[in-house]
């Protein structure tokens, strides 16, 4: 499906479900791109803030993608992306992209990786952003998870919704380790700790398929420090529109120190929990 071509006019009051229909579409076509154009080898293209913190060249084909299709349907809005950054818009709305979220799992072949797109208005920055739509594609599942600002989410049109009410002893807890040697110490400190008091811990390896799976109830909360806006743009209006809640240190909104997503009560334990053992306070905003 081609996305319509918009006028300025057209965006003084966003239509909702329009743009979480366009999200959907973006991330499934650059998804099918992904599975259609992966080489039997994948090389790395570069580094980013560490050795271990990789770029294929898939990731740049992914986003450049990307950002000629929102450019065609949207061209008054502005692109945040992973890859190449912020472009300036004049409409009010940016497009929050991860062109491959996982992309060391795509490295090696590993299949949880997905596409990441969300649409938000207010300055690109979670802590005074609203996130109107935002769709996530398991590239290798071929299965789109989507959300719309009061229009709730939904996995390949099956309405998600959340449960609350799990004890701390049984709950599995997604979590992920930052890119920095000191970090990741930090983090395998706290995670030995919650390890005591939780039923388990998956590192599976995408911030936006976590998310997802907190709000289909394949897991009970994620949280993760040092993410990049992309890896949860799309993922925590999905977990909100399932009735979750998506906090940040202290309970504010999320932002690069620290992200926790669950149910109300889940999120009101774990915080705790997890600020004791100094998740939230080794990262700067």
């Amino acid at each position: 499906m081609r996305p319509e071509r918009t006028t300025p006019d057209d965006q003084t009051t966003p239509d909702v479900a329009a743009l979480r229909a366009l999200c959907e579409d973006l991330a499934r076509r650059t998804a099918a791109r992904l599975r259609e154009h992966r080489p039997d080898r994948v090389e790395v293209l570069r580094t980013k803030s560490s050795a271990t913190d990789v770029v294929t060249a898939a990731d740049a084909d992914a986003e450049a993608f990307l950002r000629r299709e929102i450019a065609a349907a949207r061209p008054d809005d502005a692109v945040l992306g992973e890859e190449e950054g912020a472009t300036a818009g004049t409409s009010g709305l940016t497009w929050v992209v991860d062109p491959i979220d996982g992309t060391v799992n795509y490295l090696y072949g590993l299949p949880s990786y997905s596409v990441s797109v969300a649409v938000v208005s207010g300055a690109p920055r979670p802590d005074s952003w609203t996130v109107l739509a935002g769709a996530v594609h398991d590239v290798v599942a071929d299965v789109s998870t989507s959300a719309g600002q009061g229009l709730g989410a939904a996995t390949d049109g099956r309405r998600l919704w959340m449960t609350d009410g799990v004890e701390v002893a049984g709950m599995l807890v997604g979590t992920g380790f930052g890119y920095d040697p000191e970090l990741r110490a930090a983090q395998g400190r706290s995670a030995a700790i919650l390890l005591e008091h939780v039923r388990d811990l998956r590192r599976i390896g995408s911030a936006a398929l976590d998310l997802c799976r907190v709000a289909s109830g394949q897991l009970d909360a994620y949280y993760e420090e040092a993410l990049g806006p992309w890896d949860h743009a799309a993922g925590e209006l999905v977990v909100r529109e399932a009735g979750g809640v998506v906090v940040g240190v202290g309970g504010g909104a999320p932002d690069h120190r620290m992200l926790l997503a669950g149910s109300k009560s889940t999120v009101a334990v774990l915080r705790t929990l997890l600020e004791r053992t100094g998740v939230g306070a080794r990262v700067q905003r």
